[in-house]
């Protein structure tokens, strides 16, 4: 199985698990009442732009499930957040850490699916994020 179907595999359990009652963190995991946040495993010698054209490979199977989306920029919710104004989790968390996601609804679930690298980080390793939420994007 090559990489890109392991992540959708991934993603398709996450789609399909019950959201925790209480917010914890395990290892590449965040969740929280109606959502899941995960670094996806990336290999260690991955660049930034590695990371970036796994991301797009991902999107593109997506895209071909749930149909093409734009990728949404972070900047306004940012701004939003910045004058006060209170983002619901995980979108405020994915803002800090993201600059754009790719963002698909999933039929007849009422769930989101939210993809994005998280490269507003100073970190060694650039982590590929993905979070499922059954909370709508501001």
């Amino acid at each position: 199985m090559d990489i890109i179907a392991r992540h959708l595999a991934a993603i398709d359990r996450l789609c399909a698990e019950e959201f925790p009652a209480e917010p914890g963190t395990s290892g590449r995991r965040t969740a929280g009442p109606g959502y899941f946040t995960v670094e996806l495993e990336t290999d260690q010698e991955l660049t930034a732009d590695d990371v970036d054209a796994l991301r797009q490979g991902i999107a593109e199977r997506l895209h071909d499930r749930l149909g093409e989306q734009l990728p949404r920029g972070q900047l306004t919710v940012r701004v939003r957040m910045e004058r006060g104004e209170g983002i619901p989790e995980p979108w405020a968390t994915l803002a800090d850490r993201t600059d754009a996601l790719d963002v698909w609804r999933i039929p007849d679930t009422g769930r989101w699916i939210a993809l994005g690298v998280a490269d507003r980080e100073d970190q060694e390793q650039t982590p590929l994020l993905v979070t499922v939420t059954e909370t709508d994007p501001p």
